[in-house]
């Protein structure tokens, strides 16, 4: 599976994003994907997440009520809706995939990943 994630770019602050990401390959076997990001001198922190049989996202708490991930079964695309953007959320963004529905937070435990797209809002 290979992931194609887009979508990122400079934005000032309070303003939004959309990023997107679409499988290829062997998308058949995704059950659930999510967002992670990484800022510099950071380690990988989990963002949100949702799968295919319509259990309920999970955001981290410091996007909720914020970022929107949302997923369009019929392009098997995933999306996450940036909004009011703060110099904080400055990263770049990750999506993952892996077989299990269960919504996981721990990107250990997803077998596939994009190659990031830079997320930077000035201030």
């Amino acid at each position: 599976v290979q992931l194609q994630a887009s979508g990122g770019g400079l934005v000032q602050a309070g303003g939004s994003l959309r990023l997107s990401c679409e499988p290829s390959g062997r998308s058949f076997s995704v059950n659930s994907m999510g967002w992670f990001r990484q800022a510099p001198g950071n380690g990988r922190e989990f963002v949100a997440a949702i799968n295919w049989i319509g259990g309920s996202p999970r955001y981290a708490g410091s996007v909720k009520g914020r970022f929107t991930i949302s997923r369009d079964n019929a392009k098997n695309t995933v999306y996450l809706q940036m909004n009011s953007l703060k110099p904080e959320d400055t990263a770049v963004y990750y999506c993952a995939a892996r077989r299990a529905s269960v919504i996981t937070t721990t990107s250990n435990q997803y077998s596939y990943w994009g190659q990031g797209t830079q997320v930077t809002v000035s201030s």
